[in-house]
């Protein structure tokens, strides 16, 4: 076994190799850039080396630099997570040359499988059935267009080295062939240091379902069952799920049979994945192997109770796999929200900053539920527009997908993160959508639900009450907390009331320390404004406190709702239950009032006494500014290109500039006819959001 293994990656997948290896007792080396310095990974390493300037292309992917760091630290074994260098034959074989252990495929394996033009021929010579396209890579913008012209409309332009949805461009038109070979080229080179790009058919509302296999150097090969991965954006994944709600046993045997024998035939001897997709017949086809461990990994490992990591180890090391395929069983359902920094709202653009905020919720085992969190931030760390913008992965695994579902609705609306726009909204509201629990998926899921684009949740009357009963018992809780300087001192549960010469509950009185409680029978008014809406609630009876609790009356019923919770004034996460309902509600200060987050909706409140709230509707709302003559950049990034010149007309449509954010390439068009006024912006420009890029006339 090893002595010490660098992990030749970054954020979450550094972090998550590490707990294997300091569970295995292997020493960890950790290698950062300057945009890492101050990472979690590096942190948490035993040592760490520093490999070069933030972009990646000058550090993460210099193969030289990694081997020195090997040999600086005496690091005997490499693992190089997923992107980066982790399907690079030649740096397997620069590792082997300097006495290293890679732990992952062989050579040949990763070159044979791991570009994907070369493992398409090997698919075909193997009879494994494949999607159609052009077989070799794409040199110019007119082999482009005449491949797929060829292969027939719509097309997928795909980097032959690339994954994670880098250097992928779906294309409809001829016109749309040349700038898609453009962009995913140029992605392919910055993300992978390799601009082939090839062609192929691209399969419309197809499911994406992919096999987990896992071979040794002994010959053996097993896989670990389906994990389904059809909710994607960008081409890529932001849920996955293990098993597939499509999958039954014959078709797993099925689809596990051809991965298997992918795999023996190019001596595969790790973990790696069969990707194929799904069509409504159940008749699949290969798409392409990934040669490394995926992001979506611990959807398999909690179903089928197997370390991935540790089995990679292992088999580096030379010990046969511990299993036989007849050994493999699965357990209960997992699912994997991936939380991006990205906005759900504006496209799912990406967004950078500082995690002011970062609070995820519990981990571990809750009876029949777990929660699990793959995460490379904490609280304070930046998001850089060097990498990938994913945060963190949230797993939950339950008996059934129902359970699973229900118990990622939960985890999400405990996840606290502040500083960074990110896709969180968007995962709870597809937590509760009908078609998404009935399991009914394909790739194009999210462009079929939500075709003009993310807005987020729209509050149910019933929502709106149960929201304002939450501002409501907050409200309560600050003005008992401002009537006495001896706040939490009391005793549980003391009894509040409403001062008799309040007229509207703008005074509350607490009863003497220790004596008999007080109850009023006379009712309080109350209109709690959020966003447009008003919703007039009525308490009646006591108000118990420190643990609040106190009986309201809703909109359209003269039954009184109790309200339940341990809120304390400064908590963001109000968790407690209306009616029969529990929920868990955060909580943000705005002017005036707050803002409440719960499941997608986002919603400002604010409580009032009826005579303010008749005040309250007489403000006049603030005009909004006409900003249509601004091209603004929808998220921070770096300018690659400006396409376009003063006194120059353009159309709706045009191409005005490309930014580059998270390592992928987004051009910005205009929105309307115009006269370009002025270009605000250079190459090379670094960009925040809603940076003005030009000015239109």
């Amino acid at each position: 076994m090893f002595r010490k293994v660098l992990i030749a990656n970054r954020g979450e997948i550094a972090v998550r190799v590490m707990r294997t290896a300091r569970r295995l007792g292997i020493a960890t080396v950790a290698v950062y850039n300057d945009a890492d310095r101050d990472a979690v990974h590096v942190l948490a390493a035993d040592e760490s080396v520093h490999i070069g300037p933030p972009q990646a292309a000058a550090s993460y992917l210099v193969i030289d630099r990694i081997v020195e760091a090997c040999l600086s630290t005496g690091a005997d074994a490499v693992h190089p997570g997923y992107g980066f260098l982790s399907e690079r034959a030649e740096f397997a074989e620069a590792l082997k040359a300097a006495g290293i252990a890679f732990i992952g495929p062989n050579a040949h394996a990763i070159a044979a499988m791991g570009d994907k033009i070369a493992s398409k021929k090997l698919a075909t010579a193997a009879k494994v059935s494949t999607v159609p396209g052009h077989p070799e890579a794409v040199a110019t913008e007119a082999e482009a267009v005449a491949a797929a012209i060829a292969v027939g409309f719509p097309v997928m332009i795909k980097a032959s080295a690339g994954g994670g949805g880098k250097g992928m461009r779906i294309a409809w038109t001829v016109e749309e062939v040349g700038e898609g070979w453009s962009r995913a080229r140029s992605e392919a080179q910055s993300s992978f240091g390799d601009d082939r790009v090839f062609i192929e058919r691209f399969v419309e509302s197809p499911r994406h379902v992919e096999i987990q296999v896992l071979g040794d150097k002994h010959g053996n090969v097993v896989h670990l069952g389906e994990r389904e991965c059809s909710v994607q954006r960008r081409n890529q994944k932001i849920v996955e799920e293990a098993p597939s709600p499509a999958v039954d046993a014959a078709l797993r045997a099925a689809m596990g049979a051809e991965a298997v024998a992918l795999a023996k035939a190019v001596g595969y001897d790790s973990a790696g994945t069969v990707e194929f997709i799904l069509g409504p017949d159940k008749r699949f086809y290969f798409l392409e192997m990934n040669t490394r461990l995926q992001v979506e990994h611990p959807v398999t490992e909690l179903v089928t109770g197997i370390d991935l990591v540790e089995q990679m180890i292992r088999v580096a090391a030379g010990e046969p796999l511990s299993m036989r395929q007849e050994d493999v069983t699965f357990s209960g359902w997992a699912i994997e929200s991936r939380l991006y920094a990205e906005d759900p709202y504006r496209g799912f653009l990406p967004s950078i900053g500082r995690l002011n905020r970062y609070r995820p919720p519990k981990e571990g085992r809750d009876g029949e539920v777990t929660v699990r969190i793959d995460s490379g931030v904490e609280e304070g760390s930046e998001i850089s527009l060097w990498f990938d913008p994913l945060i963190a992965k949230l797993v939950t695994h339950a008996p059934d997908r129902a359970r699973a579902v229900e118990a990622m609705a939960d985890a999400l609306d405990n996840y606290e993160i502040d500083g960074v726009a990110h896709n969180q909204p968007f995962l709870s509201v597809l937590m509760d959508h009908p078609r998404w629990k009935e399991g009914r998926l394909s790739t194009g899921f999210i462009a079929e639900e939500f075709p003009d684009g993310f807005k987020g949740a729209a509050p149910s009357e019933e929502t709106l009450q149960r929201l304002a009963a939450v501002a409501l018992s907050v409200e309560l809780m600050q003005r008992w907390r401002m009537s006495d300087g001896n706040y939490g001192l009391e005793p549980p549960h003391q009894a509040l009331r409403a001062d008799p010469g309040s007229g509207s509950g703008a005074g509350l009185s607490r009863q003497e320390r220790g004596g008999p409680a007080e109850v009023s029978q006379a009712s309080e008014e109350w209109i709690v404004r959020l966003g447009d809406h008003r919703i007039p609630l009525r308490t009646v009876g006591e108000v118990a406190l420190p643990e609040i609790a106190f009986d309201v009356i809703m909109p359209g019923s003269d039954k009184p709702v109790t309200v339940v919770s341990d809120w304390r004034p400064g908590d963001t996460l109000w968790t407690g239950v209306v009616g029969d309902f529990p929920l868990t509600v955060q909580l943000r200060p705005v002017v005036a009032g707050l803002r409440l987050l719960w499941r997608g909706v986002d919603i400002a409140a604010r409580v009032m006494t009826p005579r303010v709230a008749e005040l309250d509707a007489l403000m006049k709302a603030k005009p909004v500014a006409d900003t249509a003559r601004f091209v603004r950049c929808p998220m921070p990034g770096l300018v690659v290109s400006v396409m376009v010149a003063e006194g120059q007309e353009v159309r709706a449509g045009t191409p005005l500039a490309v930014v580059e954010a998270m390592k992928m390439e987004n051009i910005l068009r205009a929105e309307r006819d115009g006269t370009v006024k002025a270009v605000k912006v250079s190459p090379g420009d670094v960009l925040a959001v809603d940076a003005v890029i030009l000015e239109l006339q």
